[in-house]
């Protein structure tokens, strides 16, 4: 009888451990999960940053000056690296290279669909190319409203003003629509103008766009309405990029 007691109690002190013993590894785990330098992934919605590798195929609706945007590139480096021209006409299912360097295989392909193409082949030569205002752009605000999001290199590439749904969303300057769409991730119905050949200014998460693209535009005209597109809440994603690169859009506009 005293045997059988002896190990009912070791028995009993056995599992008492055991549990113990699962019970600090839980905790262990658990300290060391919260004390990880293992940080939960970036959102897939931030803006992307700039590429210098791979290719991009055009898609219906793509424009040179929309995909240069989309990875942070100067229009006029792709048109180079891939031998187009102006007017940057593209063609859906074209593999625009997002090199630096020239790619003889992409500027062979670019002139194959050009010469399938006679009528706009000739039409892209007679056209000449607009004269760009060589004065220095003069900037003002697209909208009124709050600021709510600074401009930031790595996360927010321009900032995000507060305003009213519905409310116009206005040329920052005069210039060219170079894209008008909702092609990019992440900028819902986006306006972008081409104001020198230094400048581009982007307009996202418009509720409706009210202008085309190639549209000459004054400063102050209304390109769009106010709203949530492609964003969780009413703003107006504002940027302006110089030579493709983002800058801060406070830099230029008046205080």
């Amino acid at each position: 009888m005293a045997s059988r007691r002896t190990k009912s109690v070791a028995c009993f002190f056995n599992r008492d451990y055991l549990i113990r013993t699962l019970f600090c590894g839980l905790l262990l785990c658990l300290f060391s999960a919260c004390s990880s330098n293992n940080y939960a992934p970036i959102s897939n919605l931030e803006r992307p940053k700039t590429v210098t590798k791979g290719t991009y195929v055009v898609r219906s609706g793509d424009t040179l000056f929309s995909i240069a945007w989309r990875y942070g590139r100067d229009y006029r480096e792709l048109a180079k690296a891939n031998g187009i021209r102006w007017p940057y006409t593209i063609f859906a299912g074209q593999s625009i290279s997002l090199s630096k360097r020239p790619a003889s295989s992409q500027v062979t392909k670019q002139q194959t669909q050009l010469e399938k193409k006679p009528q706009q082949k000739q039409t892209m030569q007679l056209k000449p190319q607009p004269v760009m205002a060589k004065g220095p752009v003069v900037w003002s605000w697209p909208v009124k409203g709050t600021i709510i999001a600074k401009f930031s290199s790595t996360a927010n590439k321009g900032i995000d003003i507060k305003a009213r749904k519905g409310l116009p969303v206005k040329a920052a300057a005069a210039g060219t629509v170079v894209y008008a769409g909702s092609g990019l991730v992440g900028y819902g119905n986006l306006v972008i103008i081409k104001h020198s050949e230094t400048f581009l200014s982007a307009y996202a998460h418009n509720k409706k766009i009210l202008v085309s693209e190639n549209k000459k535009v004054k400063a102050g005209e209304k390109i769009a309405e106010i709203g949530s597109s492609g964003a969780n809440e009413t703003k107006l994603h504002f940027e302006i990029r110089k030579n493709g690169k983002p800058v801060n859009p406070l830099w230029y506009l008046p205080k």
